[in-house]
C-alpha cells in the first residue's frame, strides 16, 4: 500500500458517517441520494476524505417522522444538519465544511 493510499484510509476512517434521512416514496429523497452518491465519488477520485452513507428511513421511527417529516431529505453529518438536501451546490458545501 502506498504512502497516499494509508492515508487516504485513515483519513476516511477518521470521517462520521453522513446520515441521509429520507423515506419511501419521497422523490426529493431519492435525487438527493444519487446526488450524494455521485458527490462522494467525486470526492473519493480526487483523494479528498468522503464519509460512508447510512440511510435512515424516518417512517421506522414514529418521533424522526415527526421532527424531520417535513424537511427532508436531510443529512446529517456529526452534530451538523443540512435540511431540504436537493441542490448539489449546498450538499457540496455542507460536505466542504466537514473537511
Amino acid at each position: 500500500m502506498t504512502d497516499t493510499a494509508r492515508l487516504n484510509t485513515a483519513a476516511a476512517r477518521t470521517v462520521s458517517d453522513l446520515v441521509l434521512y429520507a423515506r419511501p416514496g419521497c422523490h426529493l429523497c431519492d435525487e438527493a441520494r444519487e446526488v450524494v452518491t455521485a458527490i462522494l465519488a467525486e470526492r473519493l477520485a480526487a483523494g479528498k476524505p468522503a464519509p460512508r452513507l447510512v440511510e435512515r428511513d424516518i417512517t421506522t421511527d414514529p418521533a424522526l417522522e415527526r421532527e424531520l417529516f417535513t424537511t427532508i431529505p436531510v443529512l446529517e453529518l456529526g452534530e451538523r444538519r443540512l435540511e431540504l438536501a436537493a441542490s448539489a451546490a449546498r450538499i457540496r458545501r455542507f460536505l466542504d465544511g466537514a473537511s
